[in-house]
């Protein structure tokens, strides 16, 4: 469970103090796909961001299960986001490293598994997503949307308990957009893993989010069941 309570951040551009997200407030059941939308510019990504304090909100709270993770120590903060899985736009693998080697790299990260443990973790994923075929090769050889695959792969390899899509979408088709969408949706409802999503598109929104919340020049304008929002949007 997630509260998002009062936070705000704001870039300084040439000594101007320009707001990104204005005391935004919301909350996040456990176990639900929660969908955030906006224009371009509209704050998402510095929200979704601080989330797992990539972004550091100048003023407010982020309370995780009760713990307030702006107020935890280096290590606490470390130990979080091994709990709190990242997916991203343009997949950031590693080109150097094989399939299997960028899922394996946050393993090894930890130091707290053995090579058997982490080959065992690697197959499991590879055929969660359905790459096992494609385990040794390297990510130019991959289509966008396997590219993806080995992306949310890498970011469940360390059991996360919350997994942020940064525009995990925007950059595939259509029908592959779909595909990642329903690879989303089993995770969610196999492992009951909160997901927090961010698009500007709400055919996705509509496709796998529970409730959503629509962000407009950084501050949280309507939120609500997605049907609800869908039916009788107020903005």
């Amino acid at each position: 469970m997630i509260d998002i309570e009062h936070i705000s951040k704001h870039y300084v551009v040439d000594s101007t103090a320009i707001p990104a997200i204005s005391d935004i407030n919301l909350h996040i059941e456990k176990g639900e796909i929660f969908g955030i939308i906006g224009a371009s510019g509209a704050g998402k990504s510095t929200l979704i961001r601080t989330l797992n304090l990539l972004e550091r909100p100048d003023s407010g709270r982020i309370l995780v299960d009760g713990s307030d993770i702006t107020k935890f120590s280096k290590t606490e903060l470390l130990s979080y986001r091994r709990e709190a899985g990242m997916i991203f736009q343009h997949f950031n693998l590693i080109g150097a490293k094989t399939v299997a080697d960028n899922i394996r790299f946050p393993l090894k990260l930890t130091g707290n598994y053995a090579e058997v443990e982490m080959d065992a973790r690697v197959s499991e994923l590879l055929e969660l997503v359905e790459l096992t075929e494609h385990r040794d090769k390297y990510p130019a050889q991959l289509s966008g949307g396997q590219k993806q695959r080995v992306g949310i792969a890498r970011s469940l390899a360390n059991h996360p308990k919350l997994l942020l899509c940064d525009e995990a979408t925007s950059a595939l088709d259509p029908q592959t957009t779909q595909s990642i969408l329903r690879l989303l949706r089993d995770i969610n409802q196999r492992f009951g893993l909160t997901i927090v999503l961010i698009t500007h598109e709400m055919d996705v929104i509509r496709a796998v989010c529970d409730r959503v919340a629509v962000l407009d020049k950084g501050a949280v304008v309507e939120q609500g069941q997605v049907t609800e929002v869908l039916l009788h949007p107020r903005h």
